[in-house]
């Protein structure tokens, strides 16, 4: 391959490739799971423990003692949430079975004086105990916002589990309680207290003390999460981000998002000639980098090792998205990981665009129609604004913008008008009307991020909703005719996600796997704008560069996704406050943005 990429040695390969799960992590996490599902039934369904199954479910660890119902509740719920680390060979979680296990067994013998659910307990602990090693990863980065979400799905999950505990002695009940009855029994219950259902003989005590148990786990849960010390969430810090932009000063050119790598939400490792590095965040367990390496190629491999090296360390699945094809080649030689084309990523050549011609005649007409309409575009460099300018401009991007939540992770820089960003190109619509709106005569944005001295790749693009459609095809066309005078040579539009297998769906003699992959991205385009983007792309007549996702196994494509999804602002769990709360921003985001708002799809 050029760049002189070093081909590594079968030993070397084997050492970066990625971390995979090892038999006993697995295993025990089964066993784990198995163990903790058994219990949970054996607690919830009165039914169940009188079944042959039981016979075997009543030695499990947390079947004990006087609280039969409630502890076996408590411990299957227990080694179900320690099953996960398990699995992933987590150090605390192997910590909290080691301790978990031998407490099960005690109270085995001294309550129950079962032999075997004292064996069941050892069998379990003894794989811990004699393959330790293998349960050497570190936790993931949290912050205190966990401890709301494990409130709210432990409080949504104990909540029905409990309605499931009080409509399971269905036989025992007095009367016949509505269901508003039983779900103010089962929150009464999660709290300590005596609810409205009553029951026959003690079934009432075993129901409430399960309910009890279902409460003091999400209330220690949540407590834990809140005031465990917290671990920081991935931030750039300023020496890494000098760093940085140090070396995309010299290798910027190489990659179109490699400015993209100065998102301060992203951490960073650096090769150890500090020549090259790669940015990444963690998102559900998933370890995403984006784009290619930063820096020289030839040390590219050093700052793959060192990714490789923290994701086998936190047993975080490593995962590259939309990184060119040398890109590919580089971590796939270098780590034995695969690759997947993605999509294509379009390119206009300055020099080479012209609105003449039978292809452009769409978007010249309507670039003409809007500037009959009175629009004017201002192309710009960010430093040339002033900050009063500046503010309007970000402040009008926040409120443009279409989704609650911000969007772009790949292709995002997540702010505007920073003072280290002046290189930046800002494209701006402006319409004097009679009635000047919130933000005076201007109408539309377009941002634009350096791509090497030469080229410009777009961030993100806005407008407001009340001007005239084709204002991004208008702030583009201005944007590639002003380019020149900033000695720009090269345009990097939005990225167009599978625009290959779109294309060729769509011509005569597409075979009926093509036509249905397509009919599936047409589908899919309701939500995420596969098909929307590329055909707005498709207007510039670009040339089309590929671009790939690395990944470990197929298995771990849909998780990989998944993360992505969550990355680029798709998928939010966050409860986001409503509009009129948010407190305006006067300091430069540090927050994802999208590419394109829903708008495109009209235009």
């Amino acid at each position: 391959m050029s760049g002189g990429v070093p081909t590594p040695s079968r030993s070397a390969r084997r050492v970066l490739r990625g971390p995979r799960p090892e038999a006993v992590p697995v295993l025990v996490a089964r066993a784990c799971t198995l163990v903790g599902v058994l219990d949970i039934a054996a607690g919830v369904f009165p039914r169940f423990r009188h079944s042959r199954m039981h016979h075997f479910a009543e030695v499990l660890p947390g079947s004990f003692g006087p609280f039969a119902a409630a502890l076996s509740l408590s411990a299957g719920i227990l080694l179900l949430l320690l099953a996960h680390g398990l699995r992933r060979g987590k150090r605390r979680a192997w910590r909290a079975a080691v301790a978990l296990l031998p407490a099960g067994a005690v109270a085995e013998f001294t309550y129950r004086h079962s032999i075997i659910g004292v064996i069941i307990s050892l069998a379990l602990l003894a794989p811990l105990l004699r393959h330790r090693d293998q349960f050497a990863a570190l936790p993931d980065p949290r912050s205190r916002w966990r401890a709301l979400a494990n409130f709210v799905l432990m409080g949504a999950g104990s909540l029905a589990l409990g309605l499931v505990i009080v409509s399971a002695h269905q036989n025992r009940m007095v009367g016949d309680p509505s269901l508003a009855d039983r779900i103010t029994h089962v929150l009464y219950g999660l709290f300590g207290f005596e609810g409205p259902v009553d029951y026959q003989g003690d079934t009432s005590w075993t129901v409430g003390f399960s309910l009890g148990a279902l409460g003091l786990l999400t209330a220690v849960t949540t407590i834990y999460l809140a005031f465990r010390p917290e671990h920081p969430a991935a931030r750039l810090t300023e020496e890494d981000e000098a760093r940085l932009r140090a070396l995309l000063e010299k290798h910027g050119r190489r990659d179109s998002l490699g400015h993209f790598a100065l998102r301060r939400d992203k951490a960073v490792v650096f090769s150890p000639s500090g020549k090259a590095a790669v940015t990444y965040r963690v998102v559900s367990g998933v370890m995403l980098a984006s784009g290619d390496p930063i820096g020289d190629v030839e040390a590219w491999p050093g700052a793959i090792e060192r990714f490789m090296d923290e994701a086998r360390a936190h047993s975080w699945t490593p995962a590259v998205m939309g990184c060119s094809e040398t890109g590919g080649e580089v971590w796939t030689r270098e780590t034995g990981l695969d690759a997947l084309e993605l999509g294509d990523e379009a390119v206009v050549d300055v020099a080479d665009f012209s609105l003449a011609g039978r292809a452009m005649r769409n978007v010249r007409q309507m670039v003409k129609r809007i500037e009959r309409a009175g629009y004017e575009t201002r192309v710009r460099r960010i430093r040339d604004l002033g900050e009063a300018e500046l503010e309007r401009i970000r402040n009008a991007a926040e409120d443009w913008r279409g989704t609650d939540t911000e969007r772009g992770f790949s292709m995002a820089l997540g702010r505007i008008g920073d003072a280290a960003d002046g290189d930046c190109l800002i494209a701006t619509a402006h319409k004097a009307d009679d009635q000047p709106g919130e933000y005076g005569d201007l109408k539309a944005i377009l941002h634009f991020v350096p791509w090497g001295p030469d080229g410009a790749s777009l961030d993100l693009m806005r407008r407001d909703r009340s001007a005239d459609p084709g204002m991004n095809e208008l702030l583009i066309v201005a944007a590639l005719q002003a380019a020149p005078k900033f000695g720009i040579t090269r345009v990097s539009l939005n990225f167009a996600m599978f625009r290959s297998a779109l294309a060729r769906g769509e011509k005569i003699g597409a075979g009926p796997v093509l036509r249905a992959w397509r009919g599936l991205l047409v589908f899919l385009s309701r939500w995420f704008q596969i098909e929307s983007l590329y055909k707005f792309n498709a207007k510039f007549q670009p040339r089309w560069e590929p671009r790939f996702v690395v990944y470990r196994a197929s298995a771990d494509l849909p998780r990989i996704g998944f993360a992505a999804m969550q990355a680029e602002g798709f998928v939010n769990f966050a409860l986001p406050l409503p509009r009129f709360l948010r407190r305006r921003r006067t300091a430069p985001r540090v927050c994802a943005h999208t590419l394109a708002e829903r708008d495109v799809r009209a235009a």
